[in-house]
């Protein structure tokens, strides 16, 4: 028998009452607080490359009937707010409660810079905070955080079921489970063929040519939309025939904005003003609008709330519900900065109406080159029209060739971001109020974006090779024992997660260490650490027998 030990509790998880004895890093126990409270599960739908879509959210084109029954069941958030317009370093602050920019992940795909960020070594993913509080975390879909091994990988620790859902966990107990839905990327639009939407029902936004073809890929988007909702209804329908629904909170939302040019990868409303919907299991506030201003970095902590975690000191974000709630933020941010072949840093700070941007490379076009973007109609449409000359404003953004330093937006008025207010006198006290909450994040948060990337690089991974975790210490490292023996890992890296297993084979699940291991049987016990952003460790082997009494 295998008994981790550590803040030892008896915790009631879902519908019955079990005794867990866990190894908890005292940082990531409930407070007395909690104990006793009852742990919901969370279930977080994301989609890909979407903004507001939804029918829930007043658009008449949008055919999303389980989003909008989930939207009248629960809470529909109308001021949340993606930190940066593309994936990766979305989920970066998705999954760590940090902006990208505070640990070096800011720059889209940072493999392509030849290095993986080294987060700080206090800094851990809130799924490992949760497996350390007893719950099951489950992914399926997309893990990149940027500090993840080869795209598509997490670190060991960070899941017990990394590529399925939470139909593994042990009976009675709590689950977290991430589901990333795929067929809203962006990349979905890079098809031909006709759209069931009709593309004389879009509305063009006016940043774009109103052409045949744009309008296809805009009515694409919502065909694909519309194949999402019904995922989302697998979702909830698999959450029912489970029997779980009643012990589970859903949320929805989506990693960033819309998969066209200047919505994903800018820091636009289009590229990071995003829907968000949470439905309690009993379903209070069904219905209800919340126009709190919300950042997705918030995300994280949130759910350690709701789940009666203490939420880590390092964590930027502030958690909006359970019982760890705070007050509700002033300002959100955004940050934009390389994505693929594109260099730039720009910030943006969003309140409940104003939009403040500052752009460090004002010399930088609006519009770069970007190999993957570069497949869609739409921008080809934009290319095909400049070249014959027609190609009028506003639709002519990306050949604008610099950015004015700052500025300012009313989104209430201009929903389109197309009319720089920041120079009229008007909005003098507006544009100060907001250029200083900016210059505050930037230095508050350590924003790495200043830091040219090859020193990024050099700093994380020197001379361009990925350090590598040192293997865990076994004590003891095995033998022959009269009696059970309590066995502590430990790694020499500072910051390391470990990660152990008494099964055998090449496809073992690999439990979280979170303190002693109490083992009364034969049992050969294997480990690995790894420090993210660093390659895992060589694995550790200790044979141990344990005499029967």
């Amino acid at each position: 028998m295998l008994i981790d030990r550590g803040c030892a509790s008896r915790l009631r998880l879902g519908l019955g009452l079990v005794a867990v004895v866990l190894g908890i890093a005292l940082s990531a126990c409930g407070s007395d607080d909690d104990a006793g409270v009852e742990r919901p599960n969370i279930v977080w739908i994301v989609a890909e490359d979407m903004g507001l879509e939804i029918g829930a959210y007043g658009d008449p084109l949008a055919r999303t009937p389980r989003l909008d029954e989930l939207a009248a069941e629960g809470v529909r958030y109308t001021n949340a707010f993606a930190t940066s317009g593309v994936c990766a370093p979305s989920r970066t602050a998705l999954i760590t409660g940090m902006y990208a920019t505070s640990i070096g992940a800011h720059h889209m795909r940072s493999l392509q810079g030849g290095y993986q960020p080294v987060t700080p070594p206090q800094v851990k993913t809130f799924t490992e905070h949760l497996r350390a509080a007893g719950y099951y975390t489950s992914n399926l879909g997309k893990t990149d955080y940027q500090f993840s091994g080869p795209i598509g990988d997490a670190p060991i620790t960070n899941w017990d079921e990394p590529a399925g859902d939470w139909r593994g966990r042990a009976s009675g107990q709590p689950f977290f489970a991430y589901v990333t839905l795929l067929v809203t990327h962006e990349s979905s639009l890079f098809a031909d063929g006709e759209t069931i939407t009709d593309p004389d029902a879009v509305t063009v936004p006016p940043y774009y040519p109103d052409t045949p073809l744009v309008r296809r890929d805009l009515a694409r988007h919502y065909d694909n939309v519309a194949v999402m909702d019904d995922q989302v209804g697998d979702i909830l329908d698999m959450l029912e025939a489970d029997g779980v629904a009643g012990e589970t909170i859903v949320f929805f939302f989506a990693d960033n904005g819309r998969g066209l040019p200047r919505d994903k990868r800018w820091v636009y409303d289009g590229g990071i003003h995003e829907p968000l919907i949470v439905r309690w299991p009993d379903r209070r506030d069904a219905g209800s609008i919340s126009e709190r201003l919300i950042s997705f970095v918030d995300l994280a902590p949130t759910v350690l709330s709701l789940a009666g975690v203490s939420v880590p000191d390092f964590m930027e974000g502030r958690a909006f519900l359970g019982s760890r709630a705070q007050a509700e933020r002033e300002f959100a941010f955004a940050a934009a900065d390389r994505h693929d072949e594109a260099t730039d840093r720009i910030r943006a700070v969003r309140d409940r109406r104003y939009k403040y941007i500052r752009n460090y490379q004002p010399q930088t076009p609006y519009g770069q080159d970007v190999r993957f973007r570069n497949n869609l109609d739409t921008m080809q449409e934009i290319f095909r029209l400049h070249d014959t000359g027609e190609l009028l404003p506003p639709a002519d953004w990306y050949y604008v060739q610099t950015k004015p330093v700052e500025e300012l937006y009313d989104t209430q008025t201009d929903p389109y971001e197309l009319s720089d207010i920041a120079a009229r006198p008007e909005m003098r006290e507006v544009l100060e109020r907001m250029r200083a909450a900016h210059e505050e994040w930037v230095a508050d948060t350590g924003d790495l974006g200043a830091v040219p990337e090859p020193q990024l690089a050099a700093r994380f991974w020197p001379g361009g090779a990925q350090p590598r975790t040192a293997a865990p210490s076994i004590d003891p490292p095995g033998g022959d024992f009269d009696e059970a023996v309590e066995v502590s890992l430990t790694s020499p890296t500072d910051g390391a997660s470990i990660a152990y297993t008494l099964d055998a084979g090449e496809d073992p699940v690999w439990r979280l260490y979170t303190g002693p291991l109490h083992i009364d049987r034969d049992a050969v016990l294997r480990a690995r650490a790894v420090r993210y952003g660093w390659a895992e460790s060589a694995e550790a082997v200790a044979a141990i027998r344990v005499a029967m009494p």
